[in-house]
């Protein structure tokens, strides 16, 4: 019997200065430019409620990534042991998926202007949710 297969369509794709996978900050707390999240345009109803200064999830799929690693060293770091992706936050993994805690700076019709976003530039967006904490009204 088979594994059932899921179909995911990208909303829309990262515009950022960063190019090279091996200059991307490990995290987007780490130096992170600014990016933009653009948004594929059919889909801007679905951005109505943003607002500038908001943090969102952004839910991304790391298409550059080794889908067949299931150990990595923490970090890139060769000196620390090797430790089961899922015990990890490496971009390799069976499935590539990227969560991106970011600050919404500007909304420029379907583009996000964000902070923190380690992405590459390219890199698909699979989806973005709304951080949750304290009551919320979503």
């Amino acid at each position: 019997m088979s594994e059932p297969t899921y179909e995911v369509r990208p909303i829309g794709h990262v515009e950022s200065p960063l190019t090279d996978t091996a200059a991307a900050p490990s995290q987007g707390d780490e130096g992170a430019p600014d990016a933009w999240i653009v948004v594929r345009p059919e889909l801007g109803a679905a951005m109505r409620d943003l607002a500038v200064g908001e943090r969102v999830l952004v839910v991304t799929w790391l298409d550059r990534a080794d889908r067949a690693a299931l150990d990595v060293h923490p970090r890139g770091d060769t000196v620390r042991p090797r430790l089961g992706v899922f015990s990890t936050r490496s971009p390799d993994r069976p499935n590539p998926i990227g969560l991106h805690e970011v600050e919404i700076l500007a909304i420029d019709g379907t583009r996000l202007h964000v902070r923190g976003l380690e992405a590459i530039h390219g890199t698909p967006v699979v989806d973005i949710k709304p951080v949750l904490g304290p009551p919320s009204t979503r």
